[in-house]
């Protein structure tokens, strides 16, 4: 009878931990009727989302897009990887269970799936510029979406601006800067040159640094390129980016063609293989007949294959159509074979023209922006930033120390202060017994003409110069009139310049420069050296050379045999 008892609170026992489990998950959510998607946003966070198992992606969508309140969407998808590490977009149109092969919680990307030519005119609202700035961001910093070294400076400048505001130099350091990750190729140089780039950017507010982001990001070769891995037929590999235009085709980093969307005239994938019919124009050499030229390239799975041209489809189909394809009937398509999928989304047309002017009569949304992800600061920074500071302390102390050295010798001079210098008297002009009056005019054998003024004619003695000419060693001054000249000095002006006097005229003047011969040289007709003496000329002699029309004889030197000795005495 115990037995029996034991048995049926044994099993009474197990089927009430069951019913309290279930109790527990009823209070969330039934596993069975609805599962958790967890969404991961361009700033970091994350959506916990919870819909019916038997939701489509559609709900998905909806529910992002509330939570975001963002109203431009055809540019957004949610992107999923499936257990081959595919990425592929989620379809509306398809249970969101079936197509998440990993979870639950089945785990998403919220990502900018169409990339705009002209952000600034056809994005409308600030909300989705913001998202296109943190996605460009991203891309640049992970490397997916290759940057010019000088372009990512400039582009981290505005990030900075548009999370920070303006520059204070007090906090924002090469140090402090080095706590972002703007470009895979970020280095101590570059992180300083942005620093002087962020300096620029004052003033801006953030939907402004924004915006300029985005216009200067939209040159970026790469931009809104959608890159896909492919193998051609002679086995080497080759990248197909999809682009509002077209179909670029890479060998490696070089770009070897284009196939635009208006001459592809097939696309089809069959197993791993993508077979494209691209059409050539008419021209002499084809002998004006359309030609056709089919390339074939292979993927790594079947998977990949359909993933490459449903997105290829929804590029066509966004950037060059102006309405949405019409949708088919279902029964006409029941024993349709081949993949049924189309873009059901609207077009950049009628997003920019159709939604523009709904999009102006609503009101501005407000958000919050979040800071982005930090790092430690570079080593190297803070070293610099040390030794800068040690270098700073010394140079304030040999200025503080020079300081009070000029103090002390201050208060030195002060308290024993040096006897003041006596007074500076006229000193005394000498005298010289040979000053004499200047020499007339006419008497003066220096000018030969009388016409020409001269500076002798001042009476004031002080602008008299005596110049006495003598032989070294030739025994003592002659102070007759005979051995000394006296020269007036010029006159020097109140405005500081001298008064030169006029050059002589011509049939005055003579380029004939007498000859003078050194001591050692032996001169023919030479005579013993004598003072210099003045020559001396009356008016006949002047009046005979004006009447012959002849020039006076200039006056002449004779020649110096032996080194003279000039004293000037003022």
């Amino acid at each position: 009878m115990s037995w029996m008892l034991r048995s049926l609170s044994a099993r009474f026992s197990r089927n009430r931990q069951p019913q309290q489990k279930n109790q527990t998950q009823d209070a969330s959510f039934d596993t069975k009727k609805f599962v958790q998607c967890k969404v991961l946003l361009l700033d970091g966070a994350h959506l916990n989302i919870v819909v019916s198992r038997n939701a489509i992606g559609s709900e998905l969508y909806e529910e992002v897009f509330y939570s975001l309140d963002l109203e431009e969407r055809d540019y957004f998808g949610l992107q999923y990887t499936d257990q081959f590490n595919v990425q592929h977009w989620l379809d509306p149109c398809k249970k969101v269970a079936k197509q998440v092969a990993i979870g639950p919680p089945f785990t998403l990307r919220f990502r900018v799936k169409f990339f705009t030519s002209e952000p600034s005119s056809n994005l409308k609202e600030e909300l989705t510029r913001y998202q296109f700035f943190l996605q460009i961001k991203h891309d640049i910093a992970s490397g997916r979406l290759q940057c010019p070294h000088p372009l990512g400076i400039e582009l981290a400048a505005f990030a900075l601006q548009s999370e920070l505001g303006d520059y204070n130099p007090e906090v924002h350091t090469a140090l402090f800067i080095s706590e972002f990750r703007f470009h895979p190729e970020q280095d101590e140089k570059m992180e300083i040159e942005i620093l002087d780039k962020y300096k620029a950017c004052r003033g801006q507010t953030p939907a402004q640094a924004e915006l300029n982001y985005l216009n200067k990001a939209r040159w970026i070769e790469m931009y809104g390129v959608d890159m896909h891995i492919v193998e051609g037929k002679d086995g080497n590999t080759y990248r197909l980016g999809l682009t509002p235009q077209g179909m670029l085709v890479f060998d490696g980093p070089q770009k070897i063609g284009l196939f635009l969307w208006e001459k592809l005239q097939k696309l089809d994938f069959k197993n791993k293989k993508i077979t494209l019919v691209v059409e050539e124009d008419a021209d002499q050499s084809n002998n004006g007949q359309i030609q056709l030229h089919t390339f074939v390239f292979h993927l790594t799975s079947e998977k990949a294959a359909k993933h490459f041209w449903k997105c290829a489809i929804e590029q066509h189909a966004f950037f060059r159509l102006k309405s949405r394809p019409v949708q088919p009937n279902r029964k006409m398509q029941f024993f349709r074979l081949g993949s049924t999928f189309k873009y059901r989304g609207r077009t950049e047309y009628e997003t920019i023209h159709k939604e523009g002017a709904r999009l102006s009569r609503r009101q501005s949304c407000s958000f919050e922006r979040r800071p982005s992800q930090r790092y430690g600061p570079r080593q190297s920074h803070v070293t610099n930033a040390q030794l800068r500071d040690a270098k700073r302390a010394e140079i304030r102390q040999q200025i503080l120390e020079q300081q009070r050295v000029n103090e002390q010798q201050r208060a030195h001079a002060q308290s024993d202060p040096l006897p003041p210098l006596p007074p500076i008297s006229n000193l005394p002009v000498p005298s010289s017994p040979n000053l004499k009056k200047p020499l007339n005019n006419n008497n003066n054998p220096f000018i030969g003409d009388t016409s020409i003024p001269s500076s002798s004619t001042s009476s004031s003695p002080s602008h008299v110069t005596k110049i006495t000419v003598g032989t070294i060693g030739g025994g003592v001054e002659s102070t007759s009139p005979s051995t000394s000249s006296y020269i007036p000095r010029p006159v020097v002006s109140g405005s500081s310049s001298f008064s030169h006097p006029p050059p002589l005229p011509a049939h005055q003047s003579s380029s004939k420069i007498p000859r003078m011969s050194s001591a050692s040289e032996a001169r023919k007709n030479s005579q013993p050296p004598q003072p210099a003496v003045r020559m001396q000329h009356n008016f006949e002699d002047s009046r005979k050379f004006s009447q012959n029309g002849c020039a006076p004889p200039s006056r002449i030197v004779p020649p110096m045999q032996h080194q003279r000795r000039i004293v000037t005495d003022f």
